[in-house]
């Protein structure tokens, strides 16, 4: 007798008992905030031609924190991620949550963006980049031209004194060192477009908010004023200069009035002494400098003091070609080769494995970004308290270097997060639930803070909540899609001190041997 009818039916029985499992797993990552209940922004490259804002929908998640790639071309690969072409894709999870939460806070770190090196390499050219602003030149932006004349207005703003006198675009035909280029400027006014996006169904932030509602603080780096400038363009296009105060924060670490801390310079001391020594037991990296020297006709000591891989990076991110020099009277060249930059950039690629791997650089971060932390988590507070008014510094913005965005990450425990690239970003926002959330169980409010109060922390777009120190143990399908506020408070209260054996800021900072003295 012939089976094929009893198996085709057996088949189909199957693919609808498999159908109804998708159908129920769909169901439930929706609850859980896996998949996103609004749609979901993915940057593409932008048309300015249409005037359009260089969004569009998403399909699918990408990893958190991807695998590292082939190691044969892995440095190279890696550093065109550094620096973070404006027009390259990527997705933004800013701003989605569960159905009906409410969101209170958002608080934002952000690198500076691509700047002209710091560095550069003895007998050789710089790069020739023009660090003026103009729509006629790549890459730009549809907010560009509005965003220049705007910049025009600024002294209808307030200034702490140290910023009062810095330019508020880059300016100079022949980039100065250091300087924010038109890329730096693109990239920011396209993170802050994006978040512009996420955020405008939210109304966390009214049109017409108060000055009190919108922190802005940078160091004196004209590169980190020009790109949190950009940054809020982008996020409140021809917003109101005489309601913005700028502030200054004196420290990279942006550690205010907390910045004394012996045992963190400890810390970095013997975290320096760990990195000199992998790099000078590197074999192909001392090979490497000595052929890049004999290149040139250097002392290999001056070409790595010269720091080679800033100027390097500027060059790769640019399309401009490695440094050459002249080679006898017949025109010839020689050049520093994209083997050699593989070289020294495997390197650091190898030293962010071994910091991790050793904790120092862990021990440091944690004493670092506490100040930051504890500050994130007051204005928190302080916009819970005042809860549907608005309250003060609603939305703040700190723009700062990969010096204080590397320490920032490890401090979270983020420890495969790559090192910091150009425009980099991390986003804290604060949520609070509706007041009837089935299967939340009740609790006491902890010193005032309503207890369904929830904190998200996303990078570069990315949801890492649940990668972090104080929300890695919670079980994601445990009823609750985002993370209790209350985590992150007592981590940064209390419990990212135990890395260093101690329970407070104060003790940790002088618990150190040779400070036991002083508690």
């Amino acid at each position: 007798m012939d089976q094929r009818p009893k198996m085709m039916t057996r088949h189909y029985f199957l693919f609808l008992l498999l159908g109804a499992a998708a159908l129920l797993a769909i169901i439930r990552l929706q609850f859980l905030n896996l998949i996103p209940l609004t749609p979901l922004m993915e940057a593409r490259p932008f048309q300015p031609a249409e005037g359009g804002l260089g969004v569009s929908l998403g399909k699918s998640r990408k990893r958190v924190f991807p695998e590292p790639p082939n190691p044969k071309t892995g440095p190279v690969s890696e550093a065109y991620g550094y620096c973070n072409a404006p027009n390259r894709t990527e997705q933004a999870w800013e701003g989605h949550s569960p159905a009906d939460y409410k969101l209170l806070s958002v608080q934002v770190m952000i690198r500076h963006g691509d700047r002209y090196p710091l560095y550069f390499i003895p007998k050789t050219k710089r790069p020739a980049i023009n660090c003026t602003l103009s729509t006629s030149k790549n890459p730009s932006h549809p907010l560009l031209k509005s965003y220049i004349a705007h910049m025009r207005q600024g002294g209808r703003g307030h200034w702490d004194v140290p910023l009062s006198y810095l330019p508020r675009v880059p300016n100079h035909s022949a980039c100065e060192t250091g300087e924010l280029t038109q890329t730096g400027v693109v990239q920011h006014l396209r993170n802050g477009q994006i978040l512009n996006q996420a955020y405008k169904n939210q109304h966390f932030l009214p049109s017409d908010w108060s000055p009190r509602q919108v922190w802005v603080e940078t160091t004196s780096k004209s590169r980190t004023l020009q790109s949190a400038l950009a940054f809020l363009y982008g996020f409140l296009p021809e917003f109101d200069w005489t309601k913005l105060t700028v502030h200054y924060q004196w420290s990279t670490l942006f550690c205010s009035s907390t910045c004394d801390c012996p045992a963190r310079g400890k810390y970095l001391g013997e975290e320096q002494k760990r990195q000199y020594q992998l790099r000078v037991s590197n074999t192909e990296l001392d090979k490497t400098y000595v052929e890049m020297a004999q290149t040139l006709g250097l002392p290999t000591r001056q070409l790595r003091a010269a720091n080679p891989i800033d100027s390097l990076l500027c060059h790769l991110c640019h399309s401009i070609s490695f440094p050459c020099v002249a080679v006898g009277d017949g025109g010839s060249k020689e050049c520093l080769t994209m083997e050699q930059f593989a070289v020294i950039r495997r390197q650091q690629l190898n030293d962010e494995v071994d910091r991790r791997r050793v904790g120092l650089y862990h021990k440091y971060a944690i004493l670092a970004m506490h100040p930051y932390l504890n500050q994130t988590a007051n204005r928190m507070v302080r916009a819970a308290r005042d809860g549907e008014a608005g309250g003060e510094a609603v939305f703040g913005l700190s723009s700062a270097h990969d010096v204080t965005m590397a320490p920032l990450l490890s401090a979270l425990g983020l420890h495969e997060a790559r090192f910091p690239r150009f425009a980099a970003r991390i986003v804290f926002e604060m949520w609070k639930s509706p007041p009837a959330t089935q299967g939340q169980p009740k609790e006491r409010a902890d010193k005032g803070v309503e207890p369904k109060l929830f904190i998200r922390v996303l990078y570069n777009g990315e949801d890492v909540t649940f990668h972090t120190a104080f929300c890695r143990s919670r079980d994601r399908q445990a009823g609750q899609p985002l993370c209790p506020l209350k985590s992150f408070l007592s981590f940064v209260r209390k419990d990212m001190f135990r890395v260093v054996n101690a329970t407070s800021y104060k003790e940790a900072c002088y618990r150190w041997p040779y400070f036991s003295k002083q508690v």
